[in-house]
């Protein structure tokens, strides 16, 4: 069975989208998953992915999965949350209930709930998470007193993240700051996922998911 990724990135050009690919394709392959990769696919817009996830599920040929990856937007609540703290494991149907309840979209029938994967809450939380390769990445001048403490970052909103590595990384220069499309691509492939999977409990579900399913 081949699985189909449908991420959220690229946007409206063809080069960003090759970039969004070979980001996610580089982070996979250093998890372990090289040889058996899903298919990425980047689809632009959150909306724009789970569309192509419908109708790639819509199909009904047994040899293809479609996964949905999309960022989260929000914290996400989760049966056995008692307080904030992401630390908490996601259960196994928290990314539908969120994705039903924050933005409508319907879960399609047969689904199984690990093809629905969440970035909790955006793409520039799992940056936020390795420091070692932002320090690399950007070298002395990234200000990393400016970054969010790296404990329970799932629970941070999207712009608060967005807005530390922005001010982390001013210092470096218009042309090396950290921005959304190439800039944050290139670091996407860098992240170290051991890393992740022990600072993101909903990257650690999505790395079990896809090993369960390639």
């Amino acid at each position: 069975m081949t699985v189909y990724l449908y991420v959220e990135g690229g946007g409206d050009s063809k080069e960003l989208r090759t970039r969004c690919r070979r980001g996610y394709s580089q982070l996979l392959e250093a998890a372990g998953f090289g040889g058996r990769l899903p298919r990425i696919v980047a689809a632009g817009g959150r909306g724009a992915a789970y569309d192509m996830f419908k109708t790639e599920h819509g199909t009904d040929e047994g040899s293809r999965l479609p996964m949905l990856l999309v960022d989260s937007e929000e914290f996400v609540a989760r049966d056995n949350d008692v307080s904030s703290t992401s630390r908490v494991p996601p259960d196994s149907d928290s990314c539908w209930r969120h994705l039903e309840t924050r933005d409508g979209w319907t879960r399609p029938a047969g689904t199984r709930a690990e093809q629905a994967q969440l970035m909790v809450t955006a793409m520039e939380t799992w940056i936020m998470a390795d420091r070692v390769t932002l320090g690399r990445f950007f070298g002395s001048d990234l200000q990393v007193g400016a970054l969010l403490p790296a404990h329970d970052l799932e629970a941070r909103s999207r712009g608060e993240v967005l807005q530390a590595l922005e001010r982390a990384t001013r210092p470096c220069g218009r042309d090396r700051a950290y921005s959304k499309g190439r800039r944050s691509f290139e670091l996407l492939a860098q992240l170290d996922p051991t890393v992740l999977r022990g600072a993101l409990p909903h990257f650690e579900r999505f790395m079990e998911s896809l090993d369960r399913l390639l």
